[in-house]
């Protein structure tokens, strides 16, 4: 092997651990650190710590709305305040945000909002509050384990 042949398999070694490293970083790792209460602190700016606790709210308020509609037998209400935070609410999420989140966080949130969706096509198909109410309570478990789990912080903007 020449010494240019040996450079660019250097090379590509290099930048393939350097590719390796930043996808570990901003796709499963992102940017945490522990907390003191046992939890994993997701550090972000201000403003994203904002979207996100607006987009939690957004699912209490679901939950809350589903819950009334179900006791008033009202299907059609339940599909709709679940299908308003499924899937199609988690659309245009920054990208600096997710390079933020760890990979155990963003799959909760997919999970979610997948759930979500499922309860709405539920409620619209089929109708049945006690299954509903079923689902709704499993879906309220990816809520509460995501708050063991985490919390947020806000960065030191250096």
């Amino acid at each position: 092997m020449n010494k240019t042949c040996k450079f660019c398999w250097a090379l590509s070694a290099l930048l393939i651990v350097g590719i390796a490293a930043m996808a570990y970083m901003f796709v499963i790792r992102g940017n945490v650190t522990a907390s003191d209460d046992g939890r994993t602190s997701i550090l972000l700016s201000a403003g994203e710590r904002d979207l996100v606790l607006t987009e939690m709210r957004g699912f209490l308020e679901a939950v809350e709305v589903i819950t009334v509609a179900i006791s008033e037998k009202d299907m059609a209400a339940v599909a709709s305040s679940a299908h308003d935070v499924g899937m199609a609410n988690a659309r245009g999420v920054p990208a600096s945000l997710m390079g933020k989140l760890p990979l155990d966080f963003k799959s909760l949130g997919s999970a979610t909002h997948k759930a979500f969706d499922a309860l709405a096509v539920e409620a619209q198909d089929m109708g049945d509050e006690q299954l509903v109410l079923s689902k709704l309570g499993n879906l309220m478990s990816n809520c509460t384990t995501c708050h063991a789990a985490f919390r947020f912080d806000i960065e030191d903007e250096k």
